[in-house]
């Protein structure tokens, strides 16, 4: 079976969380956070989130904190997804450079700040479960 690796960053800006707000023109949006596969040229697993978070919002992070693991088994390849806590350092959209920029067909790709409340939180409908209940359950805290 193969297993690929994926990292995804929930990202503390100040009094706001920042995600990315997934559509096509005339469909419905989503929420997400910012991530993506971790490459063979990857230096492990912060190397791969650091360059994700880069070309996907053009950000520097602070110190990085896994919190959470989800697998998903499939019936080729097993899916693990690894969520991290970090900090925006500073952010510049002219510094996104993921291939998903250059492709017409990806429809919106945004990054939203979200309120570090619970109630702005669950309204975006994150998924996986595992993920929107822990933020449920920690986002308070991280407003402290």
């Amino acid at each position: 079976m193969k297993i690929r690796r994926n990292v995804r960053a929930v990202l503390l800006d100040g009094d706001h969380l920042v995600f990315l707000r997934r559509g096509w023109p005339g469909g419905p949006s989503y929420y997400e956070t910012v991530g993506g596969g971790v490459e063979p040229d990857d230096a492990g697993l912060e190397a791969a989130l650091r360059r994700e978070v880069m070309e996907e919002i053009g950000a520097t992070i602070g110190p990085v904190t896994e919190f959470l693991t989800v697998t998903d088994p499939g019936e080729r390849v097993t899916v693990v997804q690894h969520y991290f806590l970090a900090s925006v350092l500073d952010m510049n959209l002219d510094r996104r450079s993921g291939p998903e920029m250059s492709d017409p067909d990806i429809g919106d790709f945004s990054p939203v700040r979200v309120a570090l409340e619970v109630s702005a939180v669950t309204d975006l409908e994150l998924q996986p479960t595992e993920l929107a209940n822990y933020l449920r359950d920690h986002v308070r805290s991280w407003g402290a």
